[in-house]
């Protein structure tokens, strides 16, 4: 079956480390995602190998022919390695299970590749090519499920995430990233056993979440979640958007509105040389959590209406909360929350219209995320009414114009105070202090509202504000 594929785009690396191993007297294959990424015409940055060989001697193997080695991973039987700028990593055959109480995989050696494979997540990943001979090794019927688009796991899907109950987790990144229809058999095995995410750490679940979201299809893999239960237990406020339906339909699905502002958002990333090139984690991470400070802050109203007021900021704080407990970095944090607690800033904007001192306030309180909230607030929009939406694209269409307009005539992304704090401590003759905190954001509102002053104004207009201060 190896007409399946074409050996020639397999780098000659690999069939280097093939040779060497059988001259050694050992077996070694190309195992897993670099086999299925290869039948799907996808390039895989890291190689991964199993091997009958122990630890001890795949270093015996690679010590004096690899760049460089590492044995980080030598107690899961894992050597890792660098060979003209690829990275190899090595595993002795292996049975793996997770004891009910750990996090932590107990590992034992296993004899062949076929008992190796069969304790590997999916079908499709449970092949491999043996070397240096490309030979394919497919017990469990991989290559069909890829033409098919079915998951699968190679035993009961029970036994498989009883060995790693991430791989749930990585059942739903696989139905964005491969758009590949998960089997009853397998989301039922993931309804009954939900619970036993818990046990794995935040990392790991933080890590596939992030590659569900920027795979090509979240909507699938995040739907996948909720319906088996496993966002009730990592990503709660998610399955909460699903808010009962009244019978007067007052109110919109804020959960399949949530999926389709996730959606358009995809649709607005930018090219890689552009200002949100995809696939972009933050914006469609904000996308998804926008609206989930709405449970909490439903109101119905006199006269049937429903509200839901402050729910941004409710949102941003719930946000905030998950995204620790799932161990993201504060970088990272910041960028999402900061989208969460912004997104309804522009609504008013059509009907009202703002000063261009609220458009500068705009713009600086958005900062570095401009251009994410610009694409986070147009996905916002899914009604079905035709005028409305029109009225909102237009509106925004106007101020993004209004930006454009102001930013010729000033630097809007960078604006500060016409005096900074050394001239205000000078003018004052008052050392460092709050009072020159105070000072400072009175002439940061100056600027806000009036635009650029000259600096013999923004001193006067100083003194002016000093002398009305309590001494």
């Amino acid at each position: 079956m190896t007409q399946l594929i074409d050996v020639d785009r397999i780098d000659p690396v690999v069939r280097e480390l093939g040779d060497r191993f059988r001259a050694a007297g050992h077996e070694i294959s190309l195992v897993g995602g670099p086999v299925r990424d290869l039948f799907l015409g996808r390039s895989s940055p890291d190689l991964d190998f199993t091997t009958d060989a122990r630890p001890d001697d795949i270093v015996a193997v690679i010590a004096s022919w690899a760049d460089a080695w590492w044995e980080i991973g030598r107690a899961f039987g894992t050597i890792g390695m660098r060979r003209r700028g690829l990275t190899l990593e090595v595993t002795t055959y292996r049975a793996e299970a997770y004891d009910p109480d750990s996090r932590k995989p107990v590992v034992a050696f296993g004899s062949s590749l076929t008992e190796d494979l069969s304790r590997r997540d999916f079908t499709v990943n449970a092949m491999a090519l043996r070397l240096p001979t490309f030979d394919l090794v497919d017990p469990f019927g991989g290559i069909r499920d890829l033409r098919e688009r079915r998951l699968r796991t190679p035993g009961s899907p029970e036994s498989s995430f009883a060995d790693d109950p991430l791989r749930m987790m990585r059942a739903a990144r696989f139905a964005s990233q491969l758009m590949l229809t998960v089997d009853d058999d397998v989301m039922a095995a993931m309804r009954a056993m939900a619970d036993r995410i818990d046990i794995v750490s935040a990392e790991r679940v933080r890590e596939e979440l992030v590659r569900l979201i920027r795979g090509r299809d979240p909507r699938a893999g995040i739907d996948l979640l909720v319906s088996t239960g496993l966002a009730d237990r990592i990503l709660p406020e998610v399955s909460a958007l699903r808010l009962e339906t009244d019978e007067h339909h007052r109110h919109k699905d804020v959960y399949e509105h949530s999926l389709t502002v996730l959606e358009q958002a995809i649709e607005l990333e930018s090219g890689p040389d552009g200002p949100v090139p995809g696939p972009d984690f933050v914006l469609r991470f904000a996308a998804l959590m926008h609206d989930v400070g709405k449970p909490a802050t439903r109101r119905f109203e006199a006269g049937g209406a429903v509200s839901f007021r402050h729910h941004d900021v409710v949102g941003a704080k719930l946000t905030e909360r998950r995204m620790r407990a799932l161990r993201f970095d504060n970088d990272t944090i910041k960028a999402v929350v900061h989208l969460v607690e912004l997104h309804m800033r522009f609504y008013g904007y059509g009907e009202a219209g703002w000063t261009d001192s609220a458009v500068r306030r705009y713009v600086t309180d958005a900062g570095d995320s401009l251009e994410r909230l610009h694409r986070l607030t147009r996905s916002d929009v899914t009604t079905r009414n035709r005028r409305k939406a029109e009225r909102l694209a237009f509106a925004y269409d106007d101020l993004e114009q209004r930006i454009a307009d102001l930013a010729d005539q000033e630097e809007l992304a960078a604006i500060r105070p016409d005096l900074n704090g050394t001239d205000i401590m000078r003018i004052l003759g008052i050392p460092p202090g709050p009072v020159v905190g105070r000072a400072y954001q009175y002439l940061l509102g100056l600027r806000m509202d009036r635009g650029p002053l000259a600096v013999d104004e923004a001193e006067r207009l100083l003194r002016a504000w000093w002398d009305e201060q309590p001494r």
